[in-house]
C-alpha cells in the first residue's frame, strides 16, 4: 500500500477487541484462526496508527473469572495500554453470549435474569471506568422475540427503561464521568429485536429519567440490514445532540449482519457519511465495528484493520475535494436556493407572517418548469469518487 493516508492517533480511530479478535467462526463453521490476545491487539493496532480499543467485559475478562484472575488480567492490559499509548474510550457488556440470556437480559421474562443482567452491567461499568471509558454502549442483541405471545409488550419497554434508569442513577451516584449510548438493530440474533432503529431509540430516550446522559450509537450495518439510509439516522441523532458514538462498517442490504470492512460495499454511502462527520467536525471516536473475512489468517486481520482506517482517510480527502470543486459548488449554489425574506416568514408563526404568506403569488406552475440538475450533481460526485476530477 502507498504511504499516503496512513492513520495517526489524532484521527481517533478505534476498534473493538471483538473485531480484530474475531476468529472467523460462524453458525456453519468453527474458527479459522487463533484467538488474538487483547494485549497483542493493543500492540498491533497501535503500530497501525489507531487511537484506542473498545471492549465488552468478557472480551478482556473471561466469564466466570475470579476476582484475583480479573485483577491480574486488567493489570497486564493496563500496562499494554500504557506501553503503547492506547486508550479505551468506550466499553459495553456482553449480555448475549451466555445461555442465561437466551430470552434476553433486561427484557427476559425471568426476574432473576433481569437482576443478574443489572449486576453484570454494574461490574462492567466499573471495569470500563477503571480503564478510562467515557461512553458506555448498550446493544440489546437478545432483547427481542420469536414468539410474540411469550411477552406482554409494554412490560418489555418498562423493564428496559427501568434498567437504564437504574444504571444511570448508579453512574451519577458513583460520580462517574460516563454517558450511555443505545445501539439499535432490527434482527439477529433474535428474530426481531426491540428498538430496531435509531429512530426508535431516540424516542425511547425521551422517556428516561436522565435522558440528558443517554444518546445513541448508530451502526452502518444495522440500519442498512433494514433497507434504511444510515446517513439520515446519523443526521437526526446529531441534530438532536444525541450522537454519542458511532459504529463504522459496511453491509449488503437484506443480508445477515456482515460487519464488512468500512467502505468495501457502499462507497457512495460511506463517502457522504465521512463528509458529514468531517464537515460537522464531530468530536467523537471513529469506531470500526467490523471483522476480517473468514478467509483470512492473522495477517489478513491487520490488513482489514488498516483498510478500514485508510478508506476513511481517503474519503475524508475526497470530501475536502468535493467542498473545493468549483463545478460542484457552483451547481449546489444554484440548487440550494436561499430567500431570506421568505425564510423569515416561514421560520416563526405569527398573524403577520400568515398574512404575508397568504399575500404571495408563488406561481407554482412556473416553479415546476425548472428541473433541479440532480443528475448532473450525482454524476460529478461519482466522477470525483472515481478519481477523474
Amino acid at each position: 500500500m502507498s504511504n499516503l493516508f496512513q492513520p495517526k492517533p489524532e484521527d481517533q480511530f478505534t476498534f473493538g477487541l471483538w473485531t480484530v479478535g474475531n476468529p472467523g467462526r460462524d453458525p456453519f463453521g468453527d474458527q479459522v484462526r487463533p484467538i488474538i490476545k487483547p494485549t497483542h491487539s493493543v500492540r498491533k493496532l497501535s503500530q497501525l496508527g489507531a487511537y484506542g480499543v473498545n471492549l465488552h467485559d468478557n472480551d478482556l475478562v473471561p466469564f466466570g473469572s475470579s476476582a484475583r484472575e480479573q485483577d491480574q488480567i486488567v493489570k497486564e492490559f493496563k500496562q499494554a495500554l500504557n506501553d503503547y499509548n492506547m486508550k479505551v474510550p468506550m466499553a459495553t457488556t456482553n449480555l448475549f453470549f451466555h445461555p442465561v440470556f437466551r430470552d434476553g437480559a433486561f427484557t427476559s421474562n425471568n426476574p432473576k435474569v433481569r437482576a443478574f443482567a443489572l449486576q453484570k452491567t454494574v461490574r462492567s461499568i466499573n471495569l470500563g471506568v477503571e480503564l478510562g471509558a467515557k461512553i458506555y454502549v448498550f446493544w440489546g442483541g437478545r432483547e427481542g422475540a420469536e414468539v410474540d405471545a411469550s411477552k406482554n409488550g409494554p412490560d418489555t419497554v418498562k423493564w428496559f427503561r427501568e434498567a437504564i434508569n437504574f444504571l444511570s442513577e448508579y453512574v451519577v451516584d458513583q460520580g462517574y464521568d460516563l454517558r450511555f449510548a443505545l445501539e439499535a438493530k432490527p434482527n439477529e440474533p433474535r428474530g426481531d429485536i426491540y428498538m430496531p432503529t435509531t429512530g426508535h431509540m431516540l424516542h425511547f430516550i425521551e422517556t428516561l429519567d436522565r435522558s440528558e446522559m443517554v444518546g445513541v450509537n448508530p451502526e452502518f450495518a444495522h440500519e442498512t440490514m433494514a433497507g434504511l439510509n444510515f446517513l439520515h439516522g446519523v443526521i437526526q441523532a446529531y441534530e438532536a445532540d444525541k450522537l454519542f458514538h458511532i459504529d463504522l462498517n459496511d453491509q449488503k442490504m437484506g443480508r445477515f449482519d456482515q460487519d464488512l470492512r468500512f467502505g468495501s460495499e457502499n462507497i457512495k454511502a460511506a463517502f457522504f457519511l465521512v463528509k458529514f462527520l468531517e464537515d460537522m467536525k464531530w468530536s467523537g471516536m471513529r469506531h470500526f465495528d467490523a471483522h476480517a473475512y473468514r478467509t483470512e489468517d492473522e495477517q489478513g486481520v491487520w490488513d482489514f484493520a488498516a483498510g478500514c482506517m485508510r478508506t476513511y482517510l481517503i474519503l475524508k480527502e475526497k470530501a475536502q475535494q468535493f467542498n473545493e470543486d468549483s463545478d460542484i459548488q457552483g451547481l449546489l449554489s444554484e440548487i440550494q436556493q436561499q430567500d431570506e425574506s421568505l425564510e423569515k416568514i416561514v421560520a416563526t408563526y405569527s398573524n403577520e407572517n400568515v398574512e404575508a404568506l397568504q399575500a404571495i403569488d408563488f406561481q407554482p406552475d412556473k416553479i415546476a418548469e425548472k428541473g433541479h440538475a440532480y443528475e448532473k450533481l450525482d454524476q460529478l460526485t461519482v466522477e470525483l469518487l472515481l478519481g477523474i476530477r
